[in-house]
């Protein structure tokens, strides 16, 4: 299982630097550099962000189980001929 700061690691290599990823979250760069040093929960809105800006590579449900959960799971209807 990965923590949230293995998560926001990822997107920062996805995004190629922690500046990349905070333009595109909306933030700055020492935001997500504290993340990934001292922080020890992302909020809600950091995880929409950092979902939003990975395309959700990097999901909020993976950041933030404990508030988004995992998505359910969708089932195929089959057309009854």
């Amino acid at each position: 299982m990965s923590t949230f700061k293995d998560l926001v690691s990822k997107a920062v290599e996805l995004k190629g630097s922690q500046a990349k990823l905070a333009e595109e979250m909306g933030c700055s760069q020492q935001q997500v550099s504290y993340l990934l040093k001292y922080a020890t929960s992302i909020s809600a809105e950091m995880a929409l962000a950092i979902d939003k800006a990975t395309k959700g590579a990097v999901p909020r449900y993976a950041l933030r189980p404990d508030i988004y959960g995992q998505p359910a799971k969708r089932s195929r209807a089959r057309a009854s001929a």
